[in-house]
């Protein structure tokens, strides 16, 4: 059996919250655990008495109700029915001198907000968006940069029943009218500009070509950010909009399914599926795996590079809930160099500091070694989602970055807006794996006859109702989009849309999405199998694979590289990838086609969009290429 790359200390484990956890839980009624096995079984089959737990152990401010869920199954579960909360009064009920929120700009701009400060301003807006009829369900809609602004507009929102929803600054006008007007929201807040790559982004042109087309939207609000001399008739800005001072922010008490946020999926394959997410099951998923099993504590610094576009945000914002000071970043991650956000880390004593898989890849290949340059004593967890993380990735971490160090690979999505594998301070990190089923996600994989398998490739499933999943889906009165997406292909059971293996240890491994898994001869592979080989050959920054369809019914493995400056596709390059994949995956694994392209199609969140790719190389139409973050790269796959 393969070692691990890191192993808990025996005293911080037994510090950490998941062990704490574990030694209250009989007082709570539930059993006693001798491991996370045992816990993790628990969770799943007496998912009455473990949520109940988790609500009192993380302190959820509200009404527990007499039921935990009635009607278990899947859709159609209630949970909590007869709780009352607020989502934004569990995430400010401290209000003193603690730091709640420390912002860095990509311009080196930095600001640090109290958690009394933040309160403050929460009041002032939620008294703004009362005084122009803003009321519960009703929809607030935000354009805005990951900034403190951002966070009290959220949290103002959610304190009056409203429900919340928005992009990043970097989306084009149709793909933000794509998502927003869909919901018809009653109040629109933007920026003025961004940053990116040194450069301010003026976004006035783009803003009114949306408010014009967005009816329901009452009153715009225009937040100086980036300071580009916006000329918006008819807009407000922040500060007009914020009149009133010493306003106490008041938390209306909602049903726990109370919509908090409409997210969206990625549109890659049409306009984006609105994907409305309750306030309760949003705060308790958060507060498990910020707390159990991120070892989140009070005073924290919690990170995560990412937008408001992507989920991650919202999983981020939620550690407040904890006692977390969120540390936020808004710019380019690679601005002015790859360091960047290592100096981040370093320079504010980050102990959770989150990004993606293509990030960290990124960092390896630029030859930026941190562990030699900065200080990151403070560092206890680093997390990664948005992709597989590739086991080389994994040994990068270790080797270059910091040793002694928990590296978390995690994985869910917007479509349930927390993690149904990630982290956990109680297990070891093997490479290339994910340490943990969560608790209380009753994850299992099935092969192609729906029967659950360990150590073999299949689809992942959950086979019991859990508190995060969607309310429902904006506009589907009778619910057969929301069912259509999840339990169509096993009726009563949830089909994420992953292709995965369970280890015999209870890790998961995986290798991408099922949907855009390949088929040659038969045989379905992962694409993350082939990516992991190809990202080792030092000429290559990075690759897209999909399969071709062929005329005999049979599939033909076609992988794009993009490489770095100064470098061509030679035979000997091709022939290195041939062997490399053939030694490290299989025969099967091996491109019957390599090509060069300048560049690969991106989904805003930092995804690469295999999907489209492949509908350009068969000649279809990308059925959403505003969803891109770069719908330009398709041109280069044109004609292949």
């Amino acid at each position: 059996m393969d070692k691990p790359l890191w192993v808990p200390k025996k005293d911080e484990a037994s510090a950490s919250p998941m062990a704490q956890y574990m030694e209250w839980l009989p007082s709570a009624g539930g059993p006693t655990c001798v491991d996370y096995a045992a816990l993790w079984k628990f969770s799943v089959e007496d998912r009455e008495t473990f949520w109940a737990s988790i609500w009192d152990y993380c302190g959820v401010v509200g009404e527990l109700g007499e039921d935990v869920f009635i009607q278990d199954s899947m859709p159609g579960a209630q949970w909590f029915p007869g709780a009352t909360l607020n989502f934004a009064e569990n995430l400010l009920s401290r209000r003193d001198d603690q730091t709640a929120i420390i912002f860095r700009g990509e311009d080196g701009r930095r600001e640090e907000w109290s958690r009394a400060k933040l309160y403050a301003e929460v009041g002032r807006a939620q008294a703004a968006m009362r005084g122009i009829g803003v009321g519960v369900g009703d929809r607030v809609a935000a354009i805005l940069p990951n900034c403190p602004e951002a966070v009290v507009a959220m949290l103002a929102t959610s304190a009056l029943g409203a429900i919340w929803s928005s992009c990043s600054p970097d989306f084009g006008a149709t793909g933000i009218l794509d998502r927003f007007g869909q919901i018809e929201p009653k109040l629109l807040l933007a920026c003025d500009g961004y940053f990116w790559k040194g450069k301010s982004v003026d976004m006035s042109s783009k803003l009114q070509e949306v408010i014009e087309s967005l009816p329901t939207v009452s009153v715009a609000v225009l937040l100086p950010f980036a300071s580009v001399d916006a000329t918006l008739p008819n807009w407000k800005t922040w500060p007009e909009f914020l009149t009133k001072k010493n306003v106490a922010a008041v938390f209306e008490p909602l049903p726990f399914d109370h919509p908090l946020y409409i997210m969206f999926s990625s549109g890659t394959t049409g306009k984006p599926k609105c994907i409305v997410h309750g306030q309760g099951g949003t705060l308790l998923q958060h507060l498990k795996e910020h707390q159990l099993h991120t070892s989140v504590q009070d005073g924290d610094k919690l990170f995560y590079y990412t937008t408001l576009g992507w989920m991650m945000w919202n999983w981020l914002v939620t550690g407040l809930a904890s006692g977390a000071t969120l540390v936020l970043f808004d710019g380019n991650p690679f601005h002015p160099g790859p360091e960047a956000l290592w100096d981040v880390a370093a320079e504010e004593g980050i102990q959770v500091f989150g990004t993606s898989a293509k990030w960290i890849d990124a960092c390896k290949k630029s030859g930026v070694r941190p562990r030699e340059t900065h200080d990151l004593s403070a560092l206890k967890s680093i997390l990664s989602t948005g992709s597989p993380l590739v086991p080389e990735s994994f040994d990068w971490v270790y080797q270059d970055v910091k040793a002694d160090v928990m590296l978390a690979s995690i994985s869910g999505g917007t479509d349930i807006v927390s993690c149904f594998v990630l982290g956990n301070p109680l297990l070891p990190v093997y490479r290339g794996e994910i340490q943990c089923r969560g608790l209380g996600m009753d994850v299992a994989v099935f092969n192609e006859h729906a029967q659950p398998v360990l150590n073999e490739p299949g689809e992942l499933v959950c086979l019991s109702s859990f508190p995060s999943m969607p309310v429902s889906f904006w506009a589907d009165a009778d619910g057969s989009r929301y069912r259509a997406a999840y339990f169509e292909t096993y009726p009563g059971l949830w089909r994420h849309g992953d292709w995965v293996s369970l280890t015999e240890r209870g890790g998961m491994v995986i290798a991408g999405r099922s949907d855009a898994t390949l088929n040659p001869g038969g045989v379905r592979i992962g694409t993350a199998e082939i990516y992991r080989q190809v990202e080792q050959i030092p000429q290559v920054l990075e690759a897209v694979v999909v399969g071709q369809d062929l005329p005999d019914g049979d599939q033909q493995v076609v992988l794009f590289v993009v490489l770095l400056d100064g470098e061509r596709l030679t035979e000997d390059i091709m022939r290195e990838i041939r062997t490399v994949v053939r030694v490290g995956a299989s025969p099967r694994h091996v491109p019957a086609v390599i090509q060069a392209v300048l560049d690969i199609p991106r989904t805003r969140s930092g995804k690469i969009s295999e999907l489209a790719v492949r509908d350009v190389l068969h000649g279809r139409k990308v059925k959403n290429a505003e969803a891109l973050a770069n719908p330009e790269a398709l041109q280069y796959f044109k004609g292949r």
